[in-house]
């Protein structure tokens, strides 16, 4: 019986894992490669804040600077992500541990990006498709969670395993990512102005929101427990260090593409790329020291 829910599940995953590529291939190429409208145009927001529209193309109401990251991730998400995931998938079906773990990564990048696109790109043509790539990559995600025995964990991983320094990591880097992201929100608390020129024409901070309500706490409970050797940890730390390196790619692109359009990007160019390179170096080394004869 047990036998059979595994390869059921495996089989809903392949489906869920092909239906992402397929759908995340039509949101990146429309987001790369569509053209239309009237170009750029300021635009007087609510709050009485002059914005720059990008006016062209899929992201054609969306700021002029949010709208070039987005492209910019959209790359990303087509010529690394997508390729990363149909990788991690076989690994995942030859019942290869390493592959649960970067499967289990890659799928939270993509369900994070279209929950971000979901909630924060201004309403176009591919909201439905945004819909169903959260909807997927959710599902798929925790699907593949679940298929790691966790109680095996411990024993599974090498004495030799880095536990501390990577644990340690994931929590700096949270504590990173929030002091950024404090430093926009902050200020503005302080002087009165309460609304930070960053919201520009939207309604909220959507992705500063979702970052310090879940997703930097949980770098830091998924660090802790991995330092504590929990069984938790050796689930969740890895997973996470996935998602962050393919994040932290991304947001790499998004900052080239910025700094090419004359933005400000320090300090970020600094810090982002030194936690992609620790992230990656995490992740290698954490799944190296898999003992490779266990299957779980």
């Amino acid at each position: 019986m047990k036998i059979k829910i595994i390869m059921q599940n495996k089989k809903i995953i392949t489906n869920l894992v092909f239906l992402i590529v397929l759908f995340a291939s039509a949101a990146t190429v429309a987001g790369i490669f569509s053209t239309g409208g009237s170009g750029e145009y300021e635009y007087r927001s609510i709050r009485g804040q002059t914005v720059t529209i990008h006016g062209d193309g899929l992201y054609q109401d969306m700021s002029a600077d949010v709208a070039i990251q987005g492209i910019a991730q959209d790359c990303v998400t087509l010529f690394i992500a997508i390729p990363f995931l149909l990788v991690a998938l076989y690994r995942f079906r030859v019942q290869s541990l390493t592959g649960k773990f970067l499967l289990a990564g890659v799928l939270n990048y993509f369900f994070v990006t279209y929950l971000f696109y979901m909630n924060m790109a201004m309403y176009n043509v591919m909201f439905l498709v945004y819909v169903a790539l959260t909807g997927f990559s959710f599902f798929a995600f925790l699907l593949t969670l679940l298929s790691i025995e966790t109680d095996q964990l411990p024993a599974i991983f090498s004495e030799k395993a880095p536990v501390k320094f990577a644990g340690g990591f994931l929590i700096l880097n949270a504590i990173i990512i929030t002091l950024l992201w404090l430093r926009v929100v902050v200020p503005p608390l302080l002087d009165r102005t309460i609304i930070p020129l960053e919201v520009e024409h939207y309604t909220t901070l959507t992705v500063q929101a979702f970052d310090l309500s879940l997703f930097l706490p949980f770098s830091i409970v998924a660090g802790l427990l991995l330092i504590r050797k929990s069984k938790y940890g050796y689930l969740f730390a890895p997973v996470y260090l996935v998602f962050l390196s393919l994040l932290m790619l991304a947001l790499i692109a998004k900052l080239i593409a910025m700094s090419m359009d004359g933005q400000n990007v320090i300090p970020a160019i600094f810090l982002i790329p030194a936690i992609a390179l620790v992230a990656i170096v995490c992740t290698t080394i954490l799944l190296r020291n898999i003992n490779t004869h266990h299957h779980v």
